[in-house]
């Protein structure tokens, strides 16, 4: 019988290989820099509360969809249990950002129809997820009383008239655009400073 010595087929990278490779990803910070000034302008212009906040509000939301579908599409290229749903709901997705993107308009007012229903969703879901993240999470608490409160402005959203929902919709578009065009534009920072000390 002989003795086969096992040779290592793949070799670990060593430390100086990796330095470089996150060295090389972190040169890319730039972009989170330029990702966080354009929805810092984005917030601006929604915050402003007129014509263009609806439309773009609505092209943020076509945007979604159009980022949803080509990723449906591109999970139903690969080798994946069920690919024609995948396929399906994405072909969905992408006609959704079309007619989003052909009426802006039309899209921000139904957006804000549903809003209520939409707070709704989320204000659940917020609390299901503190619930089960209860027994990691210390802080799970946190998330339901935002879920609670979520839901109560849900009820009160659905009450009002189209034009409150119109501007809630529009408040809450502007402070998101805002809260993660500052949060990108940190992240940014951070990840040019540890090129730096890589």
């Amino acid at each position: 019988m002989s003795e086969h010595v096992a040779t290592p087929q793949f070799e670990a990278p060593g430390i100086p290989s990796l330095r470089e490779s996150a060295r090389t990803v972190t040169g890319y910070w730039w972009v989170l820099l330029v990702a966080g000034i354009a929805w810092t302008a984005v917030a601006l212009v929604i915050l402003q509360f007129d014509q263009a906040s609806v439309t773009t509000v609505g092209l943020l939301v076509g945007l979604m969809f159009l980022g949803v579908g080509l990723e449906n599409i591109a999970l139903a290229s690969l080798d994946v249990p069920m690919r024609w749903a995948w396929a399906l709901f994405g072909g969905l997705f992408l006609v959704a950002a079309v007619v989003c993107f052909a009426n802006p308009t039309d899209t921000f007012a139904g957006l804000a129809d549903t809003l209520g229903f939409l707070f709704l969703i989320a204000g659940v879901w917020w609390m299901v997820r503190a619930f089960l993240e209860r027994a990691l999470n210390p802080l799970w608490w946190i998330g339901l009383i935002s879920g609670i409160l979520m839901t109560a402005l849900a009820f009160w959203t659905s009450g009002q008239f189209f034009i409150e929902k119109a501007y809630v919709l529009l408040v809450f578009a502007g402070i998101w655009a805002l809260m993660h065009g500052i949060t990108t534009i940190v992240r940014a920072f951070a990840i040019r400073t540890l090129r730096e000390e890589l």
